[in-house]
C-alpha cells in the first residue's frame, strides 16, 4: 500500500453500515408508532410526527423502481450517461441511487420493475486514497 492509502472501507453514505464480522448492509429508521421507514436523520417521524419513536432498522435489499432520470451532464471524471433512480424498498423505505445493468435509455429503463440493492466498493478513491463502500441498484433477473 502506498502512503495515504487505506485497506479499510468507509461508508459512502450515512445509511451504509459496515460491521466488523458481517456483510455490509443499509440501515434506515422505522417508526415504532406508525411503522413507516425513513432514510436520513430525523428527530421526529416525518409521517406521523411522533418524537423519540424512530429506531434503527435494516433496510430491505430489494424493491421496485419508483422513478428515474437519465443524467447526461455531471462532475468531471464521472462517466455519463447514467441512470439515477429512486427505489421503493420492499420494507416501505425509499432510496436514491444509480441503476446499473440497463442501458441509459428511457425505453430500456421503463421496462425495469424490480431491483436489488448491491453493496460494493466505490469505483474511485478520494484524494487521500481512502476506499468507500457504496450501493447501486440492479434489475432483478426475470423482469417481465
Amino acid at each position: 500500500m502506498s502512503d495515504g492509502e487505506t485497506s479499510t472501507l468507509l461508508p459512502a453514505a450515512p445509511c451504509v453500515r459496515i460491521p466488523a464480522n458481517a456483510p455490509p448492509f443499509l440501515e434506515g429508521l422505522r417508526c415504532r408508532r406508525c411503522g413507516e421507514v425513513h432514510v436520513g436523520a430525523f428527530r421526529a417521524c416525518p409521517a406521523c410526527s411522533a418524537r423519540d419513536s424512530l429506531m434503527p432498522d435494516r433496510l430491505a435489499d430489494a424493491g421496485s423502481l419508483h422513478s428515474f432520470s437519465i443524467v447526461h451532464r455531471s462532475f468531471p471524471d464521472v462517466v455519463v450517461p447514467f441512470v439515477s433512480a429512486v427505489v421503493a424498498l420492499d420494507d416501505g423505505g425509499f432510496l436514491k441511487g444509480n441503476l446499473i445493468g440497463v442501458l441509459a435509455d428511457p425505453a430500456a429503463v421503463a421496462g425495469v420493475g424490480r431491483v436489488r440493492v448491491i453493496l460494493q466498493e466505490a469505483p474511485v478513491r478520494d484524494a487521500k486514497g481512502r476506499r468507500y463502500m457504496t450501493y447501486v441498484f440492479q434489475p432483478l433477473d426475470g423482469q417481465d
